[in-house]
Order: C-alpha cells, then sequence, then structure tokens
C-alpha cells in the first residue's frame, strides 16, 4: 500500500501489526522445529548445535513479543483482551476497500 494513503487512513500502524505478528508466527514455527530436531537427532555434536540454535530462536520469539507487547498488539496473558484486539482487527479489516 502507499506511504502516504497509509498514513491518512491509519493503516501504517496495523501494517507494522501484521508484519510483527506474521514474524512472531515464524518463530514460534522455528521454536517448534529446533525443539523437533534437538530430540531427532542421533549425535552429540548436531545435538549440541541444534540445541544453540533452539535457545537463539526461543530468544528471537521473546524480544518479538515482548515488541507487540509494548505496541499494544500482542496480549499473551490476558486471553480476553487479545480476542478484542482480533476482532478490531477483523472489522478493520473488512471495513477496507476492495480493488
Amino acid at each position: 500500500m502507499n506511504g502516504i494513503i497509509e498514513s491518512l487512513t491509519g493503516m501504517d500502524a496495523l501494517s507494522d501489526q501484521v508484519v510483527a505478528m506474521d514474524l512472531l508466527i515464524s518463530a514460534k514455527s522455528g521454536v517448534r522445529n529446533y525443539a523437533m530436531a534437538v530430540t531427532d537427532t542421533g549425535t552429540p555434536e548436531i545435538k549440541e548445535m541444534l540445541t544453540l540454535h533452539l535457545v537463539e530462536a526461543l530468544d528471537m520469539h521473546e524480544r518479538i513479543s515482548t515488541y507487540m507487547m509494548e505496541k499494544g498488539w500482542y496480549h499473551a496473558w490476558d486471553m480476553n483482551e487479545q480476542v478484542s484486539l482480533n476482532l478490531n482487527n477483523i472489522n478493520t479489516a473488512l471495513k477496507l476497500p476492495t480493488l
């Protein structure tokens, strides 16, 4: 979307929120994949390497989720607030003009 139009419609923050949520979902997937790989590996050297990657993936997830919570885009410990935010985002998306 054009930056000027995003700014005028208030969609610039929502676009950032969508990108951040996508990154968080990817980080969660990475954590799951590394955890599975650690439990499935057969050699201590590979297990150690994958464990290091798992720790890095966990750190990345923590940084992303903290950033999103600071912005008010993610409420991991308040399900009602997160559902309300999700419904608000859905309603905003439904009101967007179609091309």
